[in-house]
């Protein structure tokens, strides 16, 4: 718990533990005959931010939105762009300015690209997303990814690079030897196809790492999209159960301020029926207890259970839109109105945090 006299809530981006975890990640894949993109959604792109991935090493910076993708273009960010969500067709004409190479799953939206860039007279960078299982973007029917591979390889103006997947962003599918492998096969059949070799066969986000941490991770996976496992790398130790030595688990800090402390009961009063997002939450009748209320919620954070107080003795019983509630019963010390509390952000809440014009955004060392 620390007092200061900034305005709250803000968020703490470590730069130095920022770009110690990036070479160490960059490292680990080079090492291991993988070049990684850096996924900077997480963070909203934040140029200051984006920039600590290239100084270490990374050449593709990958992002899901264009009005991130331009922010970096024209911040002059050094190094190549990638969208990381399939294209919008009524973006084409930007995402062939701002961006190097993308993500597609659509034949249709690929030619529009390539009629694009013919008029932009760029050559723009496809790669084929393949649905593993996953469900969310991607060829499912392994005939129809390799007709339309074929198809963008005569195209002029898209050079087709490879294929990729996305694993455990929707089904929660883990990846496995067996799903990767599936790719590298369809690769194989692809490149037989086409008579060249693919430059990219792309096995998904940080997820993926745990079989390249495991020595598991199929010998043709040559390309991963990292972003969680760098900038908030806690589901490595807390979901995974794998522990990732030299990386930090604290880049960044939320800090928010204290607006009341008072003792009340632990159960609600009156008939229960549904809180602010419609939701029944349950609650236990551990008689009176003080708590602390703090001027920051879902709006803000999204869940409150993607956040971790860093004080021991605190206990976060929950949100609305604009509030946190605390259980600081057991805490060991006072704590008063004013008073600024942190807390460790999973990924989800720092997606939120850093989409909030109302949670301030401060780089440190």
């Amino acid at each position: 718990m620390i007092k200061y006299e900034e305005k709250y809530p803000v968020y703490e981006i470590s730069a130095s533990k920022i770009k110690s975890n990036a070479c160490k990640i960059y490292e680990m894949c080079k090492s291991n005959g993988i070049e990684p993109v850096g996924v900077v959604k997480g963070f909203s792109a934040i140029p200051e931010v984006a920039e600590l991935f290239i100084e270490a090493g990374f050449k593709t910076l990958g992002d899901s939105r264009m009005r991130e993708i331009i922010k970096l273009r024209l911040a002059n960010i050094k190094g190549e762009l990638m969208l990381i969500r399939i294209p919008m067709p009524c973006e084409v004409p930007e995402l062939v300015s701002y961006a190097d190479s993308s993500l597609n799953s659509e034949i249709e939206t690929i030619r529009l690209i390539n009629k694009e860039a013919r008029i932009q007279g760029k050559v723009h960078g496809i790669i084929l997303m393949v649905d593993l299982g996953d469900l969310r973007e991607g060829f499912f029917c392994r005939e129809e990814a390799i007709e339309a591979a074929k198809e963008v390889e005569m195209m002029e103006n898209v050079k087709l690079l490879g294929i990729g997947t996305n694993l455990g962003c929707y089904g929660s599918i883990k990846p496995s030897e067996k799903n990767l492998g599936e790719l590298c096969e369809l690769a194989e059949a692809i490149e037989k196809e086409i008579e060249r070799r693919l430059e990219i066969i792309s096995g998904g986000a940080s997820t993926s790492l745990s079989l390249l941490i495991n020595g598991k991770m199929p010998e043709r996976i040559n390309h991963l999209r990292i972003g969680e496992a760098i900038i908030t790398a806690k589901d490595f130790p807390y979901v995974w159960g794998i522990e990732m030595p030299g990386i930090y688990r604290d880049p960044m800090v939320l800090k928010a301020q204290v607006i009341e402390v008072k003792e009340k009961p632990s159960y609600p009063i009156g008939e229960i029926f549904v809180d602010a997002f419609g939701n029944r939450p349950v609650y236990t009748d551990r008689g009176i207890r003080k708590r602390a209320v703090l001027a920051i919620g879902n709006k803000d954070i999204g869940d409150f259970s993607k956040l971790k107080p860093r004080n021991e003795g605190i206990e976060i019983i929950g949100s609305s839109s604009d509030h946190l509630i605390l259980d600081i019963e057991d805490y060991p010390g006072e704590i008063k109105v004013g008073d600024v509390l942190e807390f460790d952000t999973f990924y989800a809440a720092m997606v939120f945090l850093c989409s909030s014009d109302c949670v301030r955004k401060e780089i440190v060392e």
